[in-house]
């Protein structure tokens, strides 16, 4: 699984995801491959296959690169840096070490109070789910029942030793 922030190095050139490259033409066709707004799409998109995907010159070559060390920005290319310093990429992915201290602080507390949301909503959506799947398996259970003892009725299809 690819980290952010990835990129893929080919003939000098450096290529990545942006914003603006997923409101084009080809990356709302991109979105669309990768089934947005599934869970696995917040994955993919950070990767290399979807870079391939949108830059479809790449053809798959090129050498694959990423970096999670946010701690020293010589370990990216000036493209990212800059992209990522103006705020290109907020639909790309994030990193937890972009924030200092306090930043992070606040981060954690808002991460904490959307999960709690999610939760709320997960619970509700899945009682919802058990009272369907619950009215639905009465209904299979009940048919065949049903079925079981139409067919068993029958002395033919009966074990010999039930005639």
């Amino acid at each position: 699984m690819c980290q952010f922030a990835s990129w893929v190095e080919y003939k000098d050139k450096v290529y990545f995801l942006t914003d603006k490259k997923l409101s084009t033409k080809e990356g709302k066709q991109l979105k669309k491959y990768l089934n947005y707004p599934s869970s696995h799409y917040f994955e993919d998109i950070k990767g290399h296959g979807a870079i391939c995907k949108y830059h479809y010159e790449l053809n798959k070559k090129g050498k694959d690169c990423e970096c999670t060390d946010f701690n020293n920005i010589e370990f990216f290319p000036k493209e990212i840096v800059k992209a990522i310093k103006n705020m290109e990429m907020t639909k790309i992915g994030y990193s937890f070490d972009l924030l200092n201290g306090e930043g992070k602080k606040l981060f954690k507390k808002i991460r904490q109070s959307a999960l709690a949301e999610y939760r709320k909503i997960e619970q509700s959506a899945l009682a919802e789910y058990e009272k369907i799947e619950q009215s639905a398996l009465a209904e299979y259970n009940q048919k065949i029942l049903s079925e079981f003892w139409k067919i068993f009725k029958q002395k033919k299809y009966r074990n010999p030793l039930w005639k």
